[in-house]
């Protein structure tokens, strides 16, 4: 599904991210840490094309397809979606204008809205006044009607409430095709070799975790990765070792 190789990427002349290397095979769901400052954000910003991010070596396969010098319209059209950590205030544009635009004028917004309980949001202006939890749920909306088939998600848990954490991450789990769990049951989406989207979180508290379900999690520290295993036992060395030991290793 998507392969970094190699990639150094800088932003103004400076140097954010070096020697960057990625699997992603198709089903699988990856969890990238790191704590603030470290490049995440920039990694996800370059996967998804956004020209101040200039790629000086490596590259980015996409389905196969060498990607790296894309626009960031074409990767959106192959089936690339991103969650921002912060998106934009859009005045003018209705929310349900807007999950129409990416669902590709499908016409299901009232249908996709009631699964992230955003019904009352589709006539108010995109981002106007929502709160953290509302911001997420309304980011999780476009998605759910772009279905794209590689998902990358900003902090999909910042500044998001109790109240609203259980419902974002049941949200994500049904746009990844995972496991929903609810408080007395699981219901048990497709499995792996049916699953056909893949999806990469970045996060710095893993806190995540404890809603979505992640096969491999990887450390990117100080714009370098390193480790790459179970998301639980990587979260456990962050947890108990801090960042700057836990890349010491090499799992």
């Amino acid at each position: 599904m998507l392969l970094v190789e190699d990639l150094r990427v800088e932003i103004d002349g400076k140097e954010i991210l070096q020697h960057i290397d990625m699997e992603i095979q198709p089903g699988e769901v990856h969890v990238l840490f790191g704590p603030n400052g470290s490049g995440k954000t920039s990694l996800l910003m370059t996967l998804m094309g956004y020209p101040q991010y200039k790629v000086t070596y490596g590259r980015i396969e996409y389905k196969g397809v060498d990607i790296t010098n894309m626009p960031v319209n074409e990767r959106a059209q192959m089936g690339m979606g991103v969650m921002y950590q912060r998106p934009p205030t859009i005045h003018g544009l209705k929310t349900r204008h807007m999950v129409n635009i990416c669902s590709g004028n499908g016409g299901n917004e009232e249908e996709l809205a009631q699964l992230v309980n955003m019904q009352d949001f589709l006539d108010r202006d995109l981002n106007a006044g929502f709160s953290g939890g509302e911001l997420k749920r309304s980011e999780i909306l476009q998605l759910m009607a772009q279905a794209p088939d590689l998902v990358l998600l900003d902090e999909p848990e910042s500044g998001v409430d109790l109240e609203n954490i259980l419902l974002v991450g049941e949200a994500i789990n049904r746009l990844l095709e995972r496991e929903i769990h609810r408080e007395n049951s699981i219901t048990i989406c497709q499995s792996k070799e049916q699953r056909s989207r893949s999806g990469l979180i970045i996060t710095h508290t893993g806190f995540i975790l404890d809603y979505v379900t992640a096969d491999i999690g990887q450390v990117l520290y100080k714009g370098h990765m390193s480790c790459k295993s179970n998301p639980r036992e990587v979260l456990r060395c962050i947890d108990k070792f801090g960042y700057g030991e836990c890349v010491r290793c090499v799992i």
